[in-house]
């Protein structure tokens, strides 16, 4: 039995092998990360500082839109410090004891990692203040009034939380952080050096001019970037031809991704404002109805994009399409609509 699980251990299954590539495509340190100037600047800082003086770095809040890179920076500074990262998320952490169970796992220095942290469950957020502020949890052991509370110190150890909804999140634990930092949307220079550095690592020939193609329509987003590459490596494969700027604008066009990296569903989501609505006011409840997609993904995804262009405005009475969204679509401004602004 001993032999046969050293054999297999030596063994890569396709998961495996796909992972391992998805590692690879990810930054191990702060100076491999491209964009983020800032944010990198002041985490370089931090790192510096904890190390010199031998102690866990303080609790980090990482906040932004999906894709941006929030679960890579954990795991950079995890790299950067030489210390164990343990990756959980909000949803997943159903009970206390489940928070427990890690923590009481933890080694001195060690992260924690929680991405999606504004979806916690109450009860275990209130049992993770104390573990953030004083290294310790408490567990009532016995029913009734038989019932007593035992008291376990923990390791010092850094938080390291993750959420594209920041308003979400409560003030008391927003407070515990000692630093927060925000991500934001990519440069598209800073896109085409990933489509490149990406291009290198699956060892697929890509263009100047193709990743210029690619960055154009990621969205200000690296994950974007990622994902399209790997579509364009197909075509480019069956074509026998480097992704050039050619072959991206035929084969984009094909996948209905955009000139400004809108999808079928972001188009789809502003006629319906447009034709269905009239250009809005129109809540969001109402859109995911229409559109038979859940809010998250509706505010998490569509929107955010969508804002940055112009083309939506949120209001106390619901979503707007504005001039620049009627012009990108061929639309005729309506004078009702200009009222709004």
């Amino acid at each position: 039995m001993k032999k046969d699980t050293t054999y297999r251990s030596l063994i890569s299954t396709p998961d495996e092998e796909e992972k391992n590539l998805e590692l690879s495509l990810r930054p191990s340190r702060l100076k491999d990360y491209i964009g983020q100037k800032e944010l990198k600047e002041n985490l370089a800082v931090f790192i510096k500082a904890a190390k010199e003086r031998n102690e866990p770095l303080s609790h980090i809040l990482l906040c932004g839109p999906p894709g941006l890179g929030k679960t890579t920076l954990a795991h950079i500074i995890s790299n950067e410090l030489g210390v164990r990262i343990f990756v959980t998320s909000g949803p997943a952490l159903e009970r206390p004891g489940d928070l427990a169970g890690i923590l009481t796992n933890l080694s001195y220095g060690d992260i924690l990692f929680i991405d999606e942290i504004h979806r916690l469950h109450r009860a275990v957020e209130e049992y993770l203040y104390p573990a953030m502020e004083d290294f310790h949890i408490d567990i009532v052991t016995g029913k009734g009034i038989s019932a007593s509370t035992l008291r376990i110190s923990i390791p010092r150890f850094t938080l390291i939380g993750a959420t594209t909804r920041m308003g979400l999140l409560t003030a008391p634990l927003r407070n515990r952080f000692g630093f927060v930092g925000r991500l934001e949307f990519y440069t598209k220079d800073e896109l085409k050096e990933i489509a490149m550095r990406t291009a290198a690592v699956l060892k697929v020939e890509l263009t100047e001019e193709g990743a210029e193609e690619i960055a154009k329509r990621s969205r200000g987003t690296p994950r974007i970037t990622i994902r399209l590459l790997k579509m364009l490596r197909d075509f480019a494969q069956i074509k026998g031809s480097p992704i050039t700027k050619e072959l991206a604008e035929e084969s984009l066009k094909k996948l209905g991704v955009d000139e400004l990296g809108l999808e079928k569903l972001d188009r789809e989501f502003i006629r319906l404002i447009i034709e269905k609505f009239n250009g809005g006011p129109v809540g969001i409840k109402t859109l995911s109805t229409a559109l038979h997609e859940d809010e998250d993904t509706i505010e998490n995804v569509i929107e955010p994009f969508l804002m940055t262009l112009g083309f939506i405005q949120r209001t106390s009475k619901g979503r707007i399409a504005t001039p620049l969204a009627y012009s990108y679509l061929g639309y005729k401004s309506k004078k009702r609509q200009e009222s709004f602004f």
